[in-house]
């Protein structure tokens, strides 16, 4: 039971993160934040994604990439220009690391105020931060598990920013419905999406892409949206509009 309970909640945690943080925030900056709740909130992702740290800056850079080309050649993760997730992702890695490497020369405009610390890009990027976290999942394992196939949920943990990117950009380019013409082939892969916490709302997203509500439709949720609301309330985040 608390290997399932520490699955969740590293699921979440890091999922929030990532929605939160790096995709609304960095990528899109939905809303802003003081520097003090900025660092807050930089610390909560690199400790909830572990050994699968996504550098803010890369990412915004290449997300932006992402809407600016969305499922062209020229996307970084279109599902219709790779055989599967995994070569999608793998692709999408590629150009990742050479974002990191500066081997990339982005449009000037995908560069424009993104969040950076330097310490902690330079902590979760290296190969033995990477590797330190995976230790300590294994030995979280070692003390909780009780059956053998939990075991099997670790490769999970490892790579879990990748595995939420290839879960939205697989699905939520092909697999749905949309409600709107976006000149692409993003989907709304289903109404209530606690799953990834609004990701899946893809289509919605594409046609608003600073909207920080995610749901369009009545009966569409987006589980984050309410988090920003109260964020906003008391003053952690501020929107010109909610």
């Amino acid at each position: 039971m608390i290997i399932i309970i520490f699955f969740i909640l590293h699921w979440y945690i890091s999922l929030f993160s990532q929605t939160f943080f790096l995709h609304r925030y960095s990528a899109h900056r939905m809303f802003t934040m003081n520097k003090t709740w900025e660092n807050f909130f930089y610390i909560i992702l690199y400790i909830s994604q572990g050994s699968s740290y996504l550098t803010p800056r890369v990412y915004g850079i290449l997300h932006r990439m992402h809407h600016a080309y969305s499922d062209t050649e020229k996307d970084p993760h279109s599902p219709h220009h790779n055989k599967n997730a995994f070569t999608m992702m793998w692709k999408t890695r590629k150009i990742y690391n050479d974002i990191v490497d500066n081997n990339l020369n982005a449009e000037a405009g995908f560069k424009k105020n993104l969040p950076e610390w330097k310490l902690i890009d330079k902590i979760g990027e290296m190969g033995i931060s990477r590797i330190l976290w995976a230790l300590i999942y294994i030995a979280f394992y070692i003390i909780f598990a009780t059956q053998w196939w939990m075991f099997l949920l670790l490769p999970l943990h490892f790579l879990m920013s990748p595995v939420h990117g290839a879960i939205v950009n697989w699905f939520g380019h092909k697999i749905g419905y949309s409600n709107f013409e976006n000149g692409d082939k993003s989907k709304n892969t289903i109404p209530v999406d606690l799953l990834m916490l609004g990701e899946l709302f893809q289509n919605n997203h594409h046609k608003y892409a600073s909207r920080a509500n995610f749901g369009i439709k009545k009966f569409e949720f987006d589980p984050v949206f309410p988090f920003i609301k109260i964020f906003s309330f008391f003053r952690i985040i501020k929107m010109e509009k909610l």
